[in-house]
């Protein structure tokens, strides 16, 4: 099926990470101008060489950088059609709210709400002028069905695919040709988790309550984005959530100590 991305310029935060990186490719294969952001990666420049496309660095905590960042790509393309807002941090060791101190739960919602949020103002501030645009904002199961250790990223998560999604998507009716849509990965095979130790009793957990009993590649969360963004594909579709996590139903729930 014709996408209609040939040509179109695409914005990926995030890109050079492991979802960030299948995401660009795939945008990349059906011709588009694919713009790599990255903050701190070494691995961006070399990935927009592959790809064709411009890396662009930015912290995008910072408004204004993220503005300023949508300003220099339309300077240079001229316009821009599609932002992926996919960039985020994942916060580690899991702890229960009370382990969470302040910093860290801060220092969370600024890197997955916040930079989210200062990404959507930006590309919408845009699309408000040239009358047309697709956002897709990368949000995260555990901030549907919540997730144990981890509250202040479901947090932050969930308020990106429920508030600010169905909020944005009715502020946009009234500019016409702009859609909002929201993709929420569940367990997903990258680098970074190969790295962090996959082994069969952590697959079995994180399957339990899936229909189809694997884990997703950075490839089907990719696609599915790609399929969103396109007008060709889905152009009556907005404030949408589409879940690339294999049927899940919810998580597991922690055993009681001692039991």
């Amino acid at each position: 099926m014709e996408t209609g991305i040939n040509g179109k310029v695409v914005l990926v935060t995030g890109g050079a990470g492991g979802i960030g990186q299948a995401i660009c490719k795939a945008f990349s294969s059906e011709g588009a101008k694919v713009i790599v952001h990255y903050h701190s990666s070494s691995t961006a420049e070399s990935l927009a060489d592959e790809i064709q496309g411009k890396a662009i660095s930015a912290d995008l905590r910072n408004s204004a950088e993220a503005t300023e960042m949508i300003s220099q790509i339309v300077s240079e393309f001229g316009n821009l059609d599609i932002c992926i807002a996919n960039a985020g941090h994942y916060p580690t060791p899991p702890r229960p709210l009370w382990e969470i101190d302040a910093e860290r739960w801060s220092d969370t919602i600024s890197s997955n709400l916040d930079l989210t949020v200062n990404t959507a103002r930006a590309f919408l501030a845009q699309a408000s002028k040239q009358k047309f645009g697709s956002l897709v904002m990368v949000g995260s199961t555990a901030g549907i069905y919540g997730e144990a250790g981890h509250s202040d990223y479901a947090a932050a998560k969930g308020a990106i695919t429920s508030g600010l999604l169905m909020s944005l998507k009715n502020d946009v009716a009234t500019i016409g040709g702009v859609r909002v849509n929201s993709v929420a990965p569940g367990w997903t095979i990258t680098p970074k988790k190969i790295q962090q130790g996959v082994d069969d009793g952590l697959v079995e957990r994180a399957t339990s309550t899936m229909s189809l009993k694997k884990l997703a590649t950075p490839e089907d969360v990719a696609n599915a984005i790609v399929i969103l963004s396109s007008d060709e594909i889905s152009g009556h579709i907005t404030g949408q959530v589409i879940e690339v996590a294999g049927g899940m139903e919810g998580r597991l729930i922690p055993k009681k100590q001692g039991i």
